[in-house]
C-alpha cells in the first residue's frame, strides 16, 4: 500500500463511528458495532501500510503491555508482543507461578500492582467454561476501580487474547485475511465458509475458535456452515448470536453433522478440532472439585470418543468438492497434520503444505489486529493521530 492509499484509508476511517472504543476493552466481537469492527480492520491495515512504508508507528514514548497467559501460546504471545512494540510499549509477562498469587493475593490486588505504568493488559484464559471471560472482566473492573480511586494514573485497556467464549484477535485476523484475499469486505457476501470439527488425537481443545468464527463471520452476509459429529456441540448462546447475525446481514447460518455437506461448494474451509461443550463443562466442574481421578477418566473417554470420528479429516478428496476444487484452507495453527505431527489428524499433509503460505499470511494479520485494538482504545482521535504519523514520516529504520 502506498502513501496515497494509506491517506484514503484514513479518510474512510474518519467517517466511521468508533468513539465508544476509546478507553474501553475488547472482550467479544459481537459486543462491538459494525463500525467498530470496520474501524479495527481499517486501523490494522493502515498500521501495516505505515510499517511497509518504513514509517514509525510508535505513539507511546514509554509504558507497559502486561501479558497473562494461562494456556500455552506461540502465535498470540508473539503477536501481542509485536503489537505492543509496534506502538512503542514494552511487554512484561506475568508469570503467576512466580507471583504472590500462590500466597493468596487477590485478583484486584494483582491487577493493580502490575498496572502502575501499564497501558494494556492482554489475557489468554480459555480452558475452563464460565471462568476465562469472567476473570478478564474481574481484572478490567479492578483496574477501573484503581484508576477511579487514584491508585493508577491511567486505566489499562484489556484485550481478550482468547477466553472460553471467543478468540477475537484470531477471528478478526482471519476475517481481515479473507477481506484482503477476496479484494474487499463486500466480496465476502454470499461466500460459503465451512467451520467444521476435525479429528485430533488430543483432548480438551477450546471451543473459542469455532465459536469466534461463527460469531463474527455471520456478520458479513456469508453462508456460514457449522459441522461436527453428534455430541460436539458448541455453546448455545453463541449459536443464537450466529443465527441473529445471519438474519441481520442477509447471509445464512447452517448446522449439520456432515463434513461432506459443509465442504460442498465452499469458498473457504476451516477444519479444526474442539472438545464438546458438555464435556468442557464437566471438566471445569471436576477441576473445581479437585477430582483428579474424574479428570483422568473424562480424558480417556473423550479420546476414545474422538477415535470414533477419525474420518473427519480434511483430505485432498474433500478439497476437490469445494468451489471449483479450489476452496481456501484455513487454520488457527498449530494443526494436527496426518503423518507429520501425528499419525492421524485434522488435515492431510499434502493439503496443509499446499496452503502453508496462505496460512502464514493469515497468521500475520494478528499483530496488527491487536495493535489496532490497543490504538483505538488509547487514542482520542485515531484518524488525526494516523494522519500525523503519515505526515511526519519518521523512519522506523534508518
Amino acid at each position: 500500500m502506498d502513501k496515497c492509499g494509506i491517506r484514503e484509508m484514513i479518510k474512510d476511517l474518519a467517517r466511521l463511528d468508533y468513539k465508544n472504543m476509546f478507553a474501553n476493552d475488547f472482550f467479544l466481537t459481537w459486543e462491538k458495532s459494525d463500525d467498530e469492527i470496520a474501524a479495527t480492520f481499517a486501523v490494522a491495515d493502515i498500521l501495516r501500510g505505515l510499517r511497509e512504508q518504513n514509517i514509525s508507528t510508535k505513539v507511546f514514548d514509554s509504558g507497559l503491555g502486561i501479558s497473562i497467559f494461562r494456556d500455552n501460546s506461540t502465535r498470540t504471545r508473539f503477536s501481542f508482543s509485536s503489537a505492543c512494540n509496534l506502538l512503542g510499549l514494552e511487554v512484561q509477562d506475568l508469570d503467576e507461578g512466580k507471583s504472590q498469587i500462590a500466597h493468596g493475593e487477590t485478583v484486584r490486588e494483582t491487577a493493580n500492582m502490575v498496572s502502575f505504568m501499564a497501558d494494556v493488559i492482554g489475557i489468554r484464559d480459555d480452558m475452563f467454561i464460565g471462568k476465562g471471560n469472567a476473570y478478564m472482566h474481574e481484572v478490567s473492573e479492578s483496574v477501573q476501580q484503581g484508576h477511579a480511586e487514584g491508585v493508577l494514573e491511567q486505566r489499562p485497556t484489556l484485550v481478550n487474547l482468547q477466553c472460553d467464549i471467543d478468540h477475537p484477535t484470531q477471528t478478526m485476523a482471519d476475517t481481515l485475511h479473507l477481506i484482503n484475499h477476496f479484494g474487499g469486505v463486500e466480496n465476502l457476501r454470499g461466500r460459503k465458509i465451512a467451520m467444521t470439527w476435525a479429528y485430533s488425537p488430543s483432548y480438551g481443545k477450546p471451543l473459542s475458535v469455532p465459536q469466534g468464527v461463527i460469531g463474527l463471520m455471520t456478520r458479513f452476509g456469508m453462508e456460514v456452515h457449522l459441522a461436527h459429529p453428534e455430541g460436539y456441540e458448541v455453546m448455545p448462546e453463541v449459536l443464537e448470536v450466529a443465527e441473529r447475525n445471519a438474519v441481520e446481514s442477509g447471509g445464512s447460518f447452517v448446522q449439520s453433522n456432515s463434513m461432506e455437506d459443509a465442504f460442498a461448494d465452499a469458498d473457504i474451509v476451516y477444519p479444526k478440532s474442539w472438545a464438546p461443550f458438555a464435556a468442557m463443562q464437566e471438566r471445569t466442574d471436576l477441576y473445581g472439585q479437585g477430582d483428579w481421578d474424574g479428570i483422568d477418566a473424562l480424558e480417556k473417554k473423550l479420546l476414545e470418543q474422538n477415535k470414533s470420528h477419525m474420518d473427519w479429516e480434511c483430505t485432498e478428496k474433500l478439497m476437490q468438492t469445494t468451489y471449483n476444487g479450489s476452496g481456501l484452507y484455513m487454520h488457527c495453527l498449530p494443526a494436527d497434520i496426518s503423518g507429520v505431527s501425528c499419525e492421524h489428524g485434522e488435515v492431510e499433509a499434502s493439503v496443509f503444505d499446499r496452503y502453508r503460505v496462505p496460512q502464514y499470511k493469515q497468521a500475520s494479520y494478528k499483530p496488527y489486529i491487536i495493535a489496532a485494538m490497543i490504538f483505538l482504545s488509547k487514542m482520542k482521535s485515531p484518524a488525526d493521530t494516523l494522519y500525523r504519523l503519515l505526515e511526519e514520516e519518521k523512519p522506523r529504520m534508518r
